[in-house]
C-alpha cells in the first residue's frame, strides 16, 4: 500500500507562486508520479507527470511554461512549483502514483492523495 499526502496549498493573488509537495510512504516502488486538479463543477484533469528518474516530464498545455514538476527520491517527495498563477488555476490539486508506462489519464494512476486546495484571487 502507498500513502500520499499533499501540502502547500493556500490562497494567493494572481501572478503569485506556490509550491506543492507530495510525500509518499509505504510501498513506494519506482514509479512515475503525477499531479491532477479538479475545479468546482469540473472533471479532474491532468496537470503534470514525471518519471522515476526525473529525466522526463509532461505538462498540460494550460500550465506549460508556468508549472514545474520535480522529485526528490531520497525524500520520497514530489513537488509542483506553480508560477504566474491565474484565477483559473483555482482547484483542489491531487498527486498520484502511476503504474506501467507514464501517462496523462487517471486510469493509469493507482494511488491518490487527499488533495490540497489552491485558490488564486484576482
Amino acid at each position: 500500500q502507498v500513502q500520499l499526502v499533499e501540502s502547500g496549498g493556500g490562497v494567493v493573488q494572481a501572478g503569485g507562486s506556490l509550491r506543492l509537495s507530495c510525500a509518499a510512504s509505504g510501498r513506494t516502488f519506482s514509479s512515475y508520479m503525477g499531479w491532477f486538479r479538479q475545479a468546482p463543477g469540473k472533471e479532474r484533469e491532468f496537470v503534470a507527470a514525471i518519471t522515476w528518474s526525473g529525466t522526463l516530464t509532461y505538462y498540460a498545455d494550460s500550465v506549460k511554461g508556468r508549472f514545474t514538476i520535480s522529485r526528490d527520491n531520497a525524500k520520497n517527495t514530489v513537488y509542483l512549483k506553480m508560477n504566474s498563477l491565474k484565477p483559473e488555476d483555482t482547484a483542489v490539486y491531487y498527486c498520484a502514483r502511476g503504474f506501467g508506462t507514464i501517462a496523462r489519464v487517471e486510469d493509469a494512476y493507482q494511488y491518490w492523495g487527499q488533495g490540497t486546495q489552491v485558490t488564486v484571487s484576482s
